[in-house]
């Protein structure tokens, strides 16, 4: 039997503990980037139009389905870093209830200090795949 999926917060402190591990941003954009790298390869037949995240400069596509009551996301970036940023909210939330995705905010992007490491227009797409995932959520709550 599979061992359950860790809590959202469970997450967002290993997130956080990985990076506290980390010496400075030239390193932790390297492990955000290897984060993208290691993220699953999106079927080209979900690399539509529909699954584009509005408001991300690079092009970022988000897939989700439902299934056992959870959600599970898939993702991919036309760009480095921004593939990494996706990897790590499709970390954070994937396999989770849609009641968790939408009572949890990911707490750890201010906890690391990531909101002031990143450009406006990284920082406007990272909250875009946040505000994409919690709409998923809440199109599978009801």
């Amino acid at each position: 039997m599979s061992q359950p999926k860790a809590s959202i917060e469970d997450v967002q402190n290993r997130i956080v503990r990985k990076f506290n591990l980390l010496e400075d941003w030239t390193e932790r954009y390297k492990y955000i980037i290897k984060l993208g790298s290691k993220l699953p390869q999106l079927d080209s037949s979900k690399k539509i139009e529909h699954n584009i995240v509005k408001g991300c400069q690079s092009q970022v596509w988000l897939h989700a389905e439902f299934s056992e009551g959870k959600i599970i996301f898939e993702a991919d970036s036309d760009a480095a870093i921004t593939k990494g940023l996706v990897a790590l909210m499709v970390h954070l939330y994937s396999h989770q209830t849609p009641s968790a995705i939408l009572a949890t905010e990911p707490t750890f992007i201010a906890e690391i200090g990531m909101n002031e490491h990143l450009s406006p227009t990284r920082a406007n797409g990272l909250a875009s795949m946040v505000k994409q995932m919690k709409i998923y959520a809440l199109a599978f709550s009801s």
